[in-house]
């Protein structure tokens, strides 16, 4: 490989091999708020559906929108720098495969409503960190039912694309398709049902019970309406300690939700979730998991920052921290599954 072409060293891998410390690495850091706020701009200002019918200049793009060209000119041309539109020779931009599949509002799975409503609101909470650090109380204490109901109501839908794959490749590895007879399905803080409705999609054996606060589950009801799956769906309203589960499980979900439980509540779920499962049965967990010295991996190091901000007792958990509640609580055969998300399933069986 030339000189010329040989790739530029990043400023963390000169770091780490010993050489001269600057302070290149802070100055891109102190940039790293820039990316989301971009894009939020840009599906608030419908950027992106205005390019999904084909490539246009800022100008054309001003006039469909009434935003302005001088603002518009700026996002798009430092969208097209994060690859996320491309920038013709007559100055035209249109949408690349990543923003046309993920950031056009109307397709299903689409990150635009996130980005355009919910990342504002938690961008707002953030810039108060240093007060949250002082006196350790969050800005607000979502995983509350008083105070979490309006903002999961938003949040559940945006974020499907985060846990649509996993929950299908949990499917594919439980071979649910095969089933014979029924399979009940416990779907816990169910949010959107995703888990269930992604099991369900996968065989018309599946019967789901969807768990969550009163306020939630019109909005599971809804979603499962539009997956069309809803007949294969049963409702429970109230708080995950206190709602009777029943019994006679075959698979538990607990999708991303043990993070905003904290410890103490987690280990009393898992507990719970045991008893509501028949011998045999399988729970999955799906969670940002951390190394054991809590060292890496950083997205999911900050998504403790974020539980730190957003709730009383959230934190991210290690995958042997988890084994070793699931194990206590009599748990076997406790696993990790590769899936698509950040970080992969965890899986255990009830003896």
């Amino acid at each position: 490989m030339s000189k010329k072409t040989r790739p530029k060293k990043s400023a963390k891998d000169r770091i780490r091999r010993g050489e001269q410390v600057t302070s290149e690495r802070l100055q891109q850091i102190s940039f790293a708020y820039a990316p989301p706020l971009i894009i939020s701009s840009a599906v608030s200002n419908k950027v992106f559906d205005k390019l999904a019918s084909g490539a246009k200049t800022v100008e054309q793009v001003s006039k469909e929108t009434g935003a302005s060209t001088r603002g518009l000119r700026a996002i798009m041309d430092a969208l097209v720098g994060l690859e996320l539109l491309k920038k013709d020779r007559q100055s035209r931009y249109s949408l690349t495969p990543e923003s046309e599949a993920f950031l056009i509002s109307n397709k299903p799975g689409s990150l635009a409503g996130f980005f355009g409503s919910i990342l504002p609101q938690l961008n707002s909470r953030w810039l108060r960190l240093s007060e949250v650090v002082r006196d350790g109380r969050p800005v607000a204490a979502v995983n509350q039912e008083t105070e979490g109901t309006e903002f999961f109501s938003q949040l559940v839908e945006n974020i499907i694309p985060m846990s649509y794959p996993s929950a299908q490749k949990l499917g594919d590895h439980l071979k649910v398709a095969k089933a014979k007879g029924e399979v009940r399905v416990l779907d816990l803080a169910a949010g959107s049902g995703i888990w269930g409705i992604a099991l369900a999609q996968k065989s018309p054996r599946m019967r789901v019970t969807a768990i969550d606060w009163g306020g939630m589950i019109p909005t599971t009801k809804r979603i499962t309406e539009k997956f069309g799956v809803r007949d294969h769906f049963d409702f429970v309203e109230g708080d995950l300690l206190q709602a009777d589960f029943g019994n006679g499980y075959d698979i538990a979900t607990l999708g991303h939700i043990l993070h905003s439980e904290g410890e103490q509540r987690s280990r009393q779920l898992l507990k719970k979730t045991f008893g509501a499962l028949k011998p045999g049965g399988t729970i999955a967990i799906g969670e940002w998991l951390v190394n054991d010295r809590r060292t890496e991996p950083t997205h999911a190091l900050m998504f403790g920052v974020q539980m730190l901000v957003n709730t009383e007792q959230g934190d991210t958990f290690s995958f042997n921290e988890i084994k070793n509640w699931l194990e206590k609580t009599g748990f076997k055969k406790v696993r990790k599954l590769e899936a698509p998300g950040p970080s992969p399933l965890i899986l255990a069986t009830k003896p």
